[in-house]
């Protein structure tokens, strides 16, 4: 029985049982034509068996091999096909090819332990995903949707706005998940671009300087820039400033995506007149 399996701590496994809810978020699917659902966790198969009602096809993918056989023996494989692996590790690039649709449109709860690499393993295949609803942790989607200046403005928010729109959608309360979480929840829409929203120069550059600006937070953009080119020291870093017309006494949090992108092309143009 699917009931017999214990949630595996070290996969996160919360599974999550409010029908409300769950419904709510199949709700939200609505494939267009040639969109290929992809649901990340079935777990139990709660979601699952919502989705089957819905679709003519769903790909999950599932990391606990107990539920994949218990998911198997519960569905017909003319309609759900099955990958048993490790989310952050499948080609999603690939997934899509072997279903022969256009676009992916990701689904799923996501497993608390992983969900920032999740989320930069989407970005990485955004040229192939349309839309992913996913729950995430409701301090994880506050910086998804954060803005600069608030608290919760952070390197997720950031990258992120390079290539998706997100809108939070529900709240959802630990209390809808067996075994009961420690933190509440949100389901979160990302709408991806097929290519970066914004120009830059260089997008290396860009994921180098936020991640070295964010890496650091709490100082000035001329103490945690530093390390970009420590040879250059502080007269590098006050014509990289110059350049991009941005105080450097700023911290990250308080710069907007725009101002990011011009301290990464003026930091891209000074790389390239480097001998």
């Amino acid at each position: 029985m699917v009931n017999a399996h214990r949630p595996r701590l070290h996969f996160a496994q919360h599974f999550l049982v409010a029908r409300g809810v769950i419904e709510a978020i199949a709700g939200l699917v609505r494939p267009a034509a040639g969109e290929v659902v992809v649901e990340i966790g079935p777990g139990r198969g709660a979601l699952t068996e919502v989705l089957l009602a819905t679709v003519d096809r769903l790909v999950a993918v599932e990391i606990d091999r107990d539920l994949v056989a218990l998911l198997r023996a519960r569905q017909d494989a003319r309609r759900l096909r099955l990958i048993e692996g490790d989310i952050l590790q499948v080609d999603l690039g690939k997934v899509l090819r072997d279903a022969g649709g256009c676009r992916l449109l990701i689904v799923g709860n996501l497993p608390y332990n992983i969900t920032a690499p999740l989320i930069f393993h989407l970005l990485a295949h955004a040229d192939c995903i349309s839309r992913a609803i996913v729950m995430v942790q409701r301090e994880v989607a506050r910086r998804l949707v954060a803005s600069p200046g608030s608290k919760d403005y952070s390197l997720l928010s950031v990258l992120v706005a390079m290539r998706a729109e997100v809108e939070m959608r529900l709240q959802v309360e630990r209390d809808c998940f067996r075994p009961v979480p420690a933190v509440d929840s949100s389901v979160v829409e990302f709408r991806f671009a097929p290519k970066p929203r914004y120009a830059v120069q260089d997008a290396d550059c860009f994921d180098r300087l936020v991640r070295r600006a964010f890496g650091q937070r709490r100082k000035m953009l001329r103490n945690s820039l530093l390390g970009l080119n420590p040879e250059g020291g502080r007269p590098w870093l006050e014509t990289l400033g110059q350049q991009a017309g941005i105080e450097l006494t700023r911290r990250p949090e308080e710069l907007s995506l725009a101002e990011f992108i011009r301290l990464s092309d003026a930091y891209w143009h000074l790389g390239k007149d480097r001998p």
